[in-house]
């Protein structure tokens, strides 16, 4: 792609290394913003209906009922925990537990897989490439899974021995899975049932995974793990980590503690469906606190339309009263508009947001304000 950096702007730091060279007091490149902080109001696990994201059996009798509380769940949260998926829970288990043994493999050996801004494939600890930005406390793994045609086995761990035959199955499995939600959230959207599929490219989507490891932090109250997003692509299925809490949403102006429930997925409304869907379905922010005495491992898979192809909202969906809230954009435009700015909350999807009554995008040229497109 023109215009994207080949390298990171300053010299890449492990957040893991900090951790674990004792450090009691975290740089100030990871010291966020008063405002920015989390806080002990943050509703931690507190009790009532609203603060916690809906359960969903995928595994219910009746289809009728899957289909009605996942309506809800994305209507209502833009997220939800899916149990009875089909995804096998040792595999689920095993998977966790192979990333965890990765990232205290010795740091020469992970080295070796260090990525770039070009594609972010390999070992990474920072998104963005503004220099000077305020850094996540964070380190992770990022690797394509799907076309095959950009699956490179060689970009993958080769330890531990059983890393890459585990992504391999893990990645099948939780494809599948991905596939009959978008069956759902289709006829829910009154739309035939393969609707969003054949959007996203039919059997030429794409899909990648992140892999999440959030050290320990001296001073957790004064930084993050992941800085508040949403999702770029289409739906995220994160596997948290099973232990340790961290995953916080966005409600009503107040930031959730998402409790997982044991072998289930968080499953969540990505930017691309929210246009598709046109709004009805909506992205939701998020972000990932850190704490002082645990570590923290979790998979995110993130389901995707095919990179060039553009991707708006459906045209069922537009009526006179619905118009059109966003122009065509591809993934690949949009995923480097997002590369060049690093997270910003929900702004990056609500700055596309059409303004003008002739659909025309935000700087009034019929785009999106792209500003390094190919």
């Amino acid at each position: 792609m023109s215009g994207l950096q080949q390298d990171w702007p300053e010299p890449v730091v492990r957040v893991q290394s900090l951790s674990d060279s004792g450090i009691t007091a975290i740089p100030d490149r990871y010291i966020r913003p008063v405002s920015d902080r989390p806080s002990a109001g943050d509703g931690f696990f507190a009790e009532g209906p609203d603060n916690n994201i809906p359960i969903v059996d995928l595994g219910m009798e009746d289809p009728a009922d899957v289909l009605d509380q996942v309506s809800r769940a994305c209507r209502d949260w833009g997220f939800f925990q899916a149990v009875n998926h089909g995804v096998n829970p040792e595999l689920m288990d095993r998977a966790r537990d192979v990333w965890r043994q990765f990232f205290h493999l010795p740091m020469e050996l992970k080295q070796t897989y260090s990525n770039s801004p070009t594609t972010y494939e390999g070992y990474g600890s920072r998104l963005g490439i503004e220099k000077g930005a305020i850094l996540d406390w964070g380190d992770y793994y990022f690797l394509h899974y799907l076309p095959t045609c950009i699956k490179d086995y060689n970009k993958w761990p080769a330890l531990p021995s059983s890393c890459r035959e585990v992504i391999e199955e893990y990645g099948k499995q939780v494809v599948a899975l991905a596939e009959g939600l978008m069956k759902i959230l289709s006829v829910n959207l009154g739309l035939e049932e393969d609707f969003l599929q054949r959007q996203f490219g039919g059997d030429d989507v794409g899909a990648c995974l992140r892999v999440n490891f959030y050290p320990r932090c001296p001073q957790c109250d004064l930084t993050l793990g992941l800085s508040p997003h949403s999702d770029p692509g289409g739906m995220t299925l994160l596997l948290p980590d099973d232990h340790v809490p961290g995953l916080q949403i966005r409600r009503h102006d107040k930031w959730i503690t998402v409790k997982p429930a044991r072998h289930a997925f968080v499953i969540n409304i990505g930017d691309q469906i929210q246009v598709l869907s046109n709004a009805i379905y909506k992205s939701v922010e998020h972000r990932v606190i850190v704490n002082s005495t645990d570590e923290r491992v979790s998979l995110a898979f993130f389901y995707n339309p095919k990179s060039d192809i553009p991707i708006g909202p459906a045209e069922e969906l537009v009526t006179p009263e619905s118009p059109a809230l966003y122009s065509p954009m591809t993934f690949d435009q949009y995923r480097l508009f997002i590369r060049m700015r690093g997270p910003r909350g929900k702004s990056q999807v609500d700055s596309l947001m059409s303004q003008r009554p002739s659909g025309e995008g935000c700087d009034g040229s019929g785009r999106p304000p792209v500003e390094h497109s190919d």
